[in-house]
C-alpha cells in the first residue's frame, strides 16, 4: 500500500496546505453567489424592429386674435381715445396659428395611419413624420369622438410597414408592454411598464373600457401604440393622469378589440357605423334590486323602448337586460359598448329579466348613426327647467301629489306626451327627494304599473308595504320627458 503524497509533508505544512484548499474552494463559492443579477429581458431588438411603423403627427389651426388688451372708457374726442384707437383697432389682434403634437402608427401599407381623434382635431394642416426625419402631408379620412380615434392617409414612395394588431381580451394584469410615441415632442421614445388594470372607465366617452399601464406616457404620446411583448398593439394611448401635463404612472390606452372596427369602419367608409338596439337604459342599483326583489345588481334596466325602432314590441320598459347577443350584460355601461360593436342588421338573441321570469327575443339591429341624424333633425328649441318651488311635507312618501291638468302642464312646462301624476311639493328630508324627485315632475308608473292619480300611487304603496317590502320602484320624467327608475323607501 503506497502513502500519499502528501503524508510524507511535515504536519505543519499539512495543516497550511489543507487551509488554502479551503480557502480555495470558498471563494469559489462565494464568486458563484455573487454572480450578475438578470433584470428584465432587454426589448431593444423589438423597440428596433417596431419604431419605423411609429409616427409623429404635427398640426396646425388658426385661432380668433380676440380683442386685445381692453382699455378704459374715454370721451369721444379726447387725446386718450385716438391713442386707444391707434393701439388697439377695431378688428382687434390677428389670427394665431396654434401648432400640436402627438403620436400615430402605420396600420395600412398603402399609407393609412391610425391617431386619437383630439390629436387632429380642428386641425387645417396635419404632417406626418417619421423617425428618419421624413415629413408627409396627411390627409383626414375620418374621425370618431365617441371613442377617440382617427384615421389619416399619407401618399409617399416609402415602404410603409404596418403593425399587427393584437388580442386585448388575452392582456392580462401584470404583462408587459411597450408605449412607442412622441413625448414633448421628442419623438420616438420607448417605455416599459405593466398592464395596471383593466376595463377602466374615466368618464371620457360612452364606450369606456380603458387599459391602465404605468408605462410612461406623456403630453404627445396620444394616438401611438401599446405593444405587448410579442411586438402587437393591443392598445392606443390616449389619456393620462398627470399634473402639469407630466406623468404620474397612470396612462390610458383604448383597447384595440374595441379600436379594431372603429378604424377598420373609419377607413372604409369615412364614417363609424354602430349597432342600434333603441332603449334607453340606466344601472340596476342596490336599492332598485331590493325593491325587485333580486340578490344581484348585474345587467341594464331598461328605461324606455324607441317607438318603431329595432326593440319596439320586443323589450319592454322594465325589463333588466342580462344577456346580449351571448355576451354577459355585468353592468349598464357594457351594454352599450358591445351592441356598437355588433354589425347592423344583425339578428341576435337579447335575455332580459322580466317580472321575474327570463325571457330571450330576437332583435335586428339598426343604425345608431342613422337614429342621431332623425333626432337631430326634429330637435326643437326646449324650455328650461323650471325652477323647484319650496318644499314641503306631502301625504305619500313625503309627497303631495295631484293628477295632470292643463294647468299643471303650463306651470311646469311639460311636455303633452308625459302622462302620469305630478309632484306638486315635496319634503327635503324625504327619501324621494334624497333620491333626486322634484316639485314638477311626474310619476309613471310604482312597481312597474301604470299610475294616474294619488290613489293610484297610495294602493300601490299600501300593497307593497302589507307585503313586507322594504321600496317600491318608480318610473319617473322630468317635464321634457327623459325617464329613469327610483327604489323609493316606504317610511
Amino acid at each position: 500500500m503506497r502513502t500519499p503524497a502528501t503524508m510524507m509533508l511535515p504536519a505543519a505544512a499539512r495543516l497550511v496546505l489543507a487551509a488554502l484548499v479551503l480557502m480555495t474552494g470558498l471563494g469559489t463559492a462565494f464568486a458563484q453567489s455573487q454572480s450578475p443579477l438578470r433584470g428584465p429581458r432587454s426589448v431593444a431588438d423589438l423597440a428596433r424592429e417596431l419604431t419605423p411603423s411609429v409616427v409623429n403627427i404635427s398640426t396646425t389651426r388658426r385661432i380668433p386674435g380676440g380683442a386685445g388688451f381692453p382699455f378704459p372708457e374715454t370721451p369721444e374726442g379726447s387725446p386718450l381715445r385716438d391713442l386707444f384707437d391707434r393701439l388697439q383697432p377695431e378688428e382687434g389682434l390677428p389670427e394665431r396659428e396654434v401648432a400640436s403634437l402627438g403620436s400615430g402608427f402605420v396600420i395600412d401599407e398603402s399609407g393609412l395611419i391610425a391617431t386619437n381623434n383630439h390629436v387632429i382635431a380642428d386641425a387645417e394642416e396635419i404632417v406626418v413624420l417619421f423617425p428618419d426625419g421624413q415629413q408627409v402631408e396627411a390627409s383626414l379620412v375620418g374621425s370618431d369622438d365617441k371613442t377617440d380615434l382617427a384615421v389619416l392617409r399619407i401618399d409617399t414612395d416609402r415602404e410603409l410597414v404596418p403593425v399587427r394588431l393584437g388580442d386585448s381580451e388575452i392582456t392580462e394584469i401584470g404583462d408587459w408592454v411597450m408605449a412607442i410615441g412622441n413625448p414633448f415632442g421628442l419623438g420616438g421614445s420607448v417605455s416599459l411598464g405593466i398592464v395596471s388594470a383593466r376595463n377602466r372607465d374615466i368618464n371620457s366617452g360612452p364606450y369606456d373600457n380603458f387599459i391602465q399601464t404605468d408605462a410612461a406616457i406623456n403630453q404627445g404620446n396620444s394616438g401611438g401604440p401599446l405593444f405587448d411583448m410579442h411586438g402587437d398593439v393591443v392598445g392606443i394611448n390616449t389619456a393620462i393622469i398627470a399634473t402639469g401635463g407630466q406623468s404620474l404612472g397612470v396612462g390610458f390606452a383604448i383597447p384595440i378589440n374595441l379600436a379594431r372596427p372603429v378604424l377598420f369602419q373609419l377607413a372604409e367608409y369615412g364614417e363609424t357605423r354602430r349597432g342600434w338596439l333603441g332603449v334607453g337604459i340606466q344601472d340596476v342599483t342596490s336599492d332598485i334590486a331590493e325593491s325587485l326583489g333580486l340578490t344581484s345588481t348585474e345587467g341594464a334596466l331598461v328605461l324606455s323602448v324607441t317607438g318603431n325602432g329595432p326593440s319596439d314590441g320586443l323589450i319592454e320598459q322594465g325589463d333588466i337586460i342580462t344577456t346580449f347577443d351571448g355576451k354577459r350584460v355585468e353592468r349598464m355601461r357594457d351594454l352599450p359598448r358591445i351592441v356598437a360593436e355588433t354589425e347592423i342588421g344583425k339578428q341576435v338573441d337579447v335575455e332580459v329579466l322580466r317580472d321575474g321570469d327570463t325571457v330571450t327575443v330576437n332583435v335586428t339591429l339598426g343604425r345608431l348613426e342613422q337614429e342621431e341624424a332623425r333626432v337631430a333633425e326634429n330637435r326643437q328649441d326646449e324650455p328650461d327647467a323650471p325652477e323647484p318651488v319650496p318644499p314641503l311635507t306631502g301625504d305619500i312618501l313625503g309627497m303631495i301629489l295631484s293628477e295632470m291638468t292643463d294647468a299643471l302642464r303650463d306651470t311646469h312646462t311639460i311636455d303633452t306626451e308625459v302622462h302620469g301624476v305630478v309632484v306638486t311639493e315635496i319634503d327635503r328630508n324625504a327619501d324621494a327627494f334624497d333620491k333626486g324627485l322634484r316639485t314638477g315632475m311626474v310619476i309613471a308608473q310604482v312597481d312597474q304599473q301604470p299610475v294616474n292619480s294619488p290613489e293610484d300611487v297610495a294602493n300601490i304603496v299600501d300593497t307593497a308595504q302589507a307585503n313586507g317590502k322594504g321600496a317600491v320602484l318608480m318610473m319617473v320624467q322630468d317635464p321634457r320627458g327623459n325617464s329613469r327608475f327610483l327604489a323609493i323607501r316606504i317610511e
